[in-house]
């Protein structure tokens, strides 16, 4: 097995892949966006420290510590993105949350590593959205957008292998929810992959149609500060916590 951060971005233009923005309406097929369903500190509390509610005191602590990147050391913000999760309700009984989990993707016959920055996963196993830090600030980390790609591939790879194991039929094709996060501030994905651009990367083929990514960014009120603000603003927290909230539908769904 090898591990190469720079094979995961060869993936994406090596496969036909490209992205389009979406507003988002479209993106999240539905509209006015649906208001998030978290403690009421989480839209009126600026500080944690004005909090009383203590999942919300524990969520913004990890979002301010997210804010703060140290050259060239590993972020909070996995941290930050499974208490949101969880503030959230992204998991349940049947849906749990795992960091750094390693997942194997085969490109060109070659089998390597993926390694998750944070996933859900349905009944222990079954891959079901993905996040990607987008670690710029660290050396050689490459293509956050690309990255999200690659794995999602590697999930639907891991997800049918594990269904063939349990005497089941692989899908065809599936949508992997994914999400760029740029210290607290995310770009939302809708990755469509299929058995045939699976196969394409396993066999190193050119696949026998090409792939449209959607995404989304949060509309937020000084967008040239996005970066620089994230979530902090409460504003901005806001317009963001309901793209969240839209986005779990397609968890739902799938």
């Amino acid at each position: 097995m090898i591990t190469s951060s720079a094979r995961l971005n060869q993936v994406a233009t090596g496969a036909d892949i490209s992205t389009e923005r979406q507003d988002a309406a479209t993106f999240f097929e539905v509209n006015p966006l649906p208001e998030p369903h978290v403690p009421a500190d989480m839209l009126n509390a600026l500080e944690a420290e004005d909090t009383t509610n203590l999942d919300a005191f524990r969520t913004i602590s990890a979002m301010d510590l997210a804010m703060y990147q140290v050259p060239l050391e590993e972020s909070a913000v996995d941290d930050f993105a499974v208490r949101l999760f969880d503030i959230l309700g992204y998991t349940s009984r049947e849906v749990v949350l795992r960091t750094r989990k390693d997942i194997e993707l085969v490109i060109c016959g070659a089998s390597m590593h993926a390694k998750t920055d944070v996933c859900l996963l349905r009944n222990r196993s079954e891959i079901i959205l993905l996040v990607q830090e987008d670690k710029r600030h660290l050396e050689n980390r490459g293509d956050a957008e690309a990255q999200l790609i690659a794995k999602a591939i590697a999930a639907f790879q891991s997800n049918n292998k594990k269904r063939v194991l349990a005497g089941l039929d692989p899908v065809q094709h599936s949508l992997m929810p994914g999400i760029v996060m740029i210290g607290t501030a995310p770009i939302f994905y809708k990755i469509p992959v299929t058995e045939n651009l699976a196969n394409a990367v396993t066999y190193g083929i050119f696949p026998q149609a090409p792939t449209i990514v959607h995404f989304h960014v949060p509309t937020i009120p000084r967008p040239h500060r996005r970066l620089s603000e994230g979530m902090k603003p409460l504003d901005n927290r806001h317009a963001i916590l309901r793209c969240y909230e839209a986005f779990k539908r397609f968890i739902i769904l799938e």
